[in-house]
């Protein structure tokens, strides 16, 4: 049993990388597909702790993966789309690695976070939550009005919000195979590809440093690590709030800290990865599901012990580790070769193959979805409206779903 767990680890981890890298293929999908085997019997003769062990180490892999596409490639998906900016703008100084590596710092540091609040979990969520659950169209509702009236052009910022949220409102109840793919492919993914291919940028040729080199204050890792341990727990068990909306949430309390681009991307890789591995516990604690990873976990075990939690944690640990240095071999390998690629071609193939990966995966009504939703995008970039807003396209969903 021992050798089949650390077998499924390490598959987990290689899995987790691919995902990762390859645009518009969420984790989300990958556990959805995997149920759908599993209820076809396919993988009948494999302990369920064992599958378990894959679906997690996949997950966490993914969350320290994605930031490279998202700052190479301009193709992020919704937990790691913030790093597009910041990430881009590094990257068009010669400083993409350096991009990269601040987010799996990030994800590093959250290890320790996340075992710290898995404790925390299991100790005092379940009284929480059923507190906050009676308020959570409230609190959502708080929280959409906040993001958009602390802009200063919070007319136009709420027309994208709710042009979003309506957006959602449709997709929800059309007959579309996984809406959530061609939304948020469009909505974050092909609309910065299509900006990227009209402005015909320039990739200069990018300096990877020694990771010694690249450091971060102590008394900044201590501000952005408590900064991403108030937000990302709330956002683990709130629906609607994603990790996007998190790291917000943290520059707001950090001030300065949130300000700077790499210190604003050692939030987001750490918040990405406490959301992802803290939808695990809640379910044992109170039965809930954050994520579609978290999904296939509680559909693969039914009810989960104490002991199946101590292996989730530890296998988020390991994998993670594991991660960290795949994520810095692969950001150094795009380093080389991405100055050497003309980006504008690249743009072009990246949008090709998220249509093509939309059009298999969905339906001719998710291509429409996916074309609307790109064109939202594209207003909200040309209309400098922070892109955070776009959630709407989640937000008014599950408050309305709430409400009534």
């Amino acid at each position: 049993m021992l050798l089949e767990v650390i077998l499924a680890l390490l598959i987990g981890v290689i899995a987790g990388t691919l995902t990762g890298l390859f645009p518009g293929i969420h984790i989300n999908l990958v556990a959805a597909g995997l149920l759908a085997l599993i209820g076809g019997a396919y993988f009948s003769g494999i302990a369920p702790l064992v599958l378990v062990v894959f679906v997690v180490a996949m997950a966490v892999t993914h969350t320290f993966i994605d930031f490279i596409p998202s700052v190479f490639l301009g193709a992020p998906e919704e937990d790691s789309f913030l790093a597009v900016l910041p990430g881009h703008q590094l990257l068009r100084e010669g400083k993409g690695f350096e991009a990269v590596v601040m987010t799996l710092y990030g994800s590093l540091v959250s290890l320790g976070i996340i075992l710290v609040f898995s404790v925390i979990f299991v100790y005092f969520l379940d009284g929480f939550y059923d507190f906050v659950r009676v308020l959570l169209p409230y609190v959502l509702i708080f929280v959409s009005l906040y993001f958009v009236f602390r802009e200063e052009e919070w007319i136009l910022t709420g027309v994208v919000f709710v042009l979003a949220g309506f957006l959602g409102l449709f997709v929800f109840n059309l007959p579309v195979r996984e809406p959530l793919l061609p939304l948020l492919t469009g909505l974050f993914g092909v609309s910065s590809l299509i900006i990227s291919v009209k402005d015909r940028i320039a990739i200069p040729k990018q300096k990877v440093r020694p990771l010694r080199e690249i450091k971060i204050k102590r008394k900044d890792l201590i501000k952005g690590g408590a900064a991403a341990a108030v937000a990302a727990p709330l956002c683990s068990f709130l629906p609607g709030i994603g990790a996007g909306h998190a790291a917000v949430i943290a520059s707001e309390i950090t001030g300065d800290f949130g300000r700077d681009r790499k210190n604003f991307l050692f939030l987001v890789g750490a918040i990405n990865t406490i959301v992802m591995a803290l939808s695990f516990v809640t379910i044992f604690v109170i039965g809930r599901t954050r994520t579609g990873a978290a999904v296939a976990v509680k559909e693969i075990l039914g009810e989960i012990s104490l002991g199946n939690l101590f292996l989730i944690v530890g296998v988020v640990f390991v994998s993670g580790f594991l991660a960290f240095f795949i994520g810095v071999r692969l950001a150094r390998f795009f380093s080389d070769k991405i100055s050497n690629v003309d980006y504008s071609k690249l743009s072009i193939f990246v949008i090709v193959v998220l249509l093509v990966v939309n059009l298999f995966l969905t339906n001719l009504t998710g291509m429409l979805v996916l074309v609307t939703a790109s064109a939202l995008g594209v207003f909200c970039i040309l209309s400098r409206v922070r892109r955070i807003q776009l959630m709407g396209a989640l937000l008014i969903p599950t408050i309305v779903f709430y409400l009534f």
